[in-house]
């Protein structure tokens, strides 16, 4: 069930009609079976798989908080290797059987394994994770109730592609429960509908170009239409991802949840390091708070932090997907922080230098999303020698295009720097009316293509 289709629309109007019906007490169940549903609306038998995580990560939490020593570590370990383990068999185990063939017989064809990767796994098991983390470290309460727990994994608006919340911002609000303000209902609207228009708007008209350019660059040699089909991409990842957890967002305050903010404008970052700190801005953190801090962080002098970030990117471009184009993705950026932290420490660009800084940080993103993008390492390679060759060709971003590129320049500075976007929900009813009647039209008269173009985080 996509956020964007009529489908999903009637599905979350039908939930949120019952959950306010219903007694506060009974309003659990229904948000754990309307997630259920959700879930087995793609494919039911994967369900058992959800609810064994859960059932094996929550058992192994109180275990944990009624044990010492060797049996809280046991537990922690039973839950790291369930959690793991998926992962490793359903997203990582054609990547390694294709690796140790192709080491052991340079050459051969070998046929992937029949593996569908279930929704949102790599999601749900963070969060997961983090929580029987968060409880062996002693910094967060364990969960007694199981429906509590299992609504925690499987909540429907971010099961699928995040954001990753924390149990603790979780259950602040499920334990201690208060009906949304006319205010956040507005604000959750306003989020909801920011978030189709990210979508349908934008990332679905620079996903015509990337689709067709990374489809077959070799088709469209030069170095126009490689930076211009990279970029594209660049937009759509942004507004395809940052759009779906606006709708994650916005839907979860209407239930009375407040997930944390996962995408700041990162485009106007002036660092690469700046860049992490908005994009994704929830996996920054885990992967910051569970891979880094316990790798050493930057405690145990500069050389070990150098190759603290390297693994924790490594590990980072990993988790979206098995490909050798994701871990030097990964890599990539690691390299990029270790540098910067090496040249510039940690402080923040400021001034006029912030402009071609912005400018030099977003060619080195883009130059990132090539491996993210190529279907192949080949590709890739060959996107970037085009983007450094004597020929030029023709740009593959239409006028219209640019002018929509333009246009959300001008929105994330606005935002960035006057806060328009959010004072939105205080201004007077007729410009809230008046904002909300474009933004339906905008979606009306823009949108990409009649056929639905699915959200690029669901391969993950």
């Amino acid at each position: 069930m996509l956020f964007t289709t009529f489908r999903f629309v009637f599905f979350l109007l039908a939930v949120l009609v019952l959950f306010y019906l219903l007694p506060q007490r009974a309003r659990r169940y229904l948000l754990l079976a309307a997630s259920l549903f959700f879930y087995m609306a793609w494919r039911a038998k994967f369900v058992v798989l959800i609810l064994g995580l859960i059932t094996v990560d929550y058992f192994a939490a109180l275990w944990i908080s009624r044990r010492e020593g060797v049996e809280r570590r046991f537990a922690l370990v039973v839950s790291l290797a369930a959690n793991i383990g998926m992962l490793g068999w359903f997203k990582y185990a054609n990547f390694a059987r294709q690796t140790w063939l192709h080491i052991l017989h340079p050459g051969v064809v070998v046929q992937p394994l029949d593996i569908i990767l279930p929704l949102g796994l790599s999601f749900h098991t963070f969060q997961s994770i983090s929580y029987v983390i968060d409880v062996y470290r002693g910094e967060q309460v364990v969960v007694t109730s199981y429906i509590d727990y299992a609504l925690f994994v499987s909540f429907f608006p971010q099961l699928v592609a995040g954001p990753i919340v924390r149990a603790r911002e979780f259950f602040r609000d499920l334990w201690n429960w208060k009906a949304p303000a006319g205010e956040e209902w507005q604000r959750g609207v306003a989020t909801i509908l920011t978030g189709f228009v990210k979508k349908l708007v934008f990332a679905d008209q620079f996903a015509l170009v990337a689709d067709q350019y990374f489809g077959n660059p070799m088709a469209v040699p030069g170095m126009t239409p490689a930076w211009t089909g990279t970029i594209a991409f660049a937009l759509q990842i942004f507004f395809d991802f940052s759009g779906y957890t606006d709708i994650a967002i916005g839907i979860a305050l209407l239930f009375g949840f407040h997930f944390p903010e996962n995408f700041r404008r990162p485009y106007l970052s002036a660092s690469v390091t700046e860049f992490w700190r908005r994009w994704h801005m929830t996996l920054s953190r885990w992967l910051r708070d569970y891979i880094y801090i316990s790798l050493g962080g930057n405690r145990k002098g500069e050389l070990r932090t150098y190759l603290n970030l390297m693994i924790t990117m490594l590990l980072g471009g990993l988790w979206h997907g098995a490909s050798w184009n994701l871990v030097i993705w990964g890599g990539y950026h690691g390299a990029l922080l270790a540098v910067e932290r090496m040249v510039w420490g940690r402080e923040a660009r400021t001034g006029w230098m912030r402009i071609p800084l912005t400018v030099v940080t977003f060619l080195l993103v883009c130059v990132g999303w090539v491996f993210f993008r190529a279907k192949t390492l080949g590709a890739a390679w060959f996107v970037l020698g085009q983007m450094v060759s004597k020929s030029t060709g023709d740009s593959l971003l239409s006028p219209w295009q640019w002018r929509l590129a333009i246009l959300a320049l001008l929105i994330a500075l606005a935002e960035e720097y006057r806060g328009m976007v959010t004072r939105l929900t205080v201004y007077p009813a007729w410009a809230r009316t008046l904002a909300v009647v474009l933004v339906l039209l905008a979606i009306e008269l823009f949108s990409a293509t009649e056929q639905t173009i699915p959200f690029v985080y669901f391969q993950f």
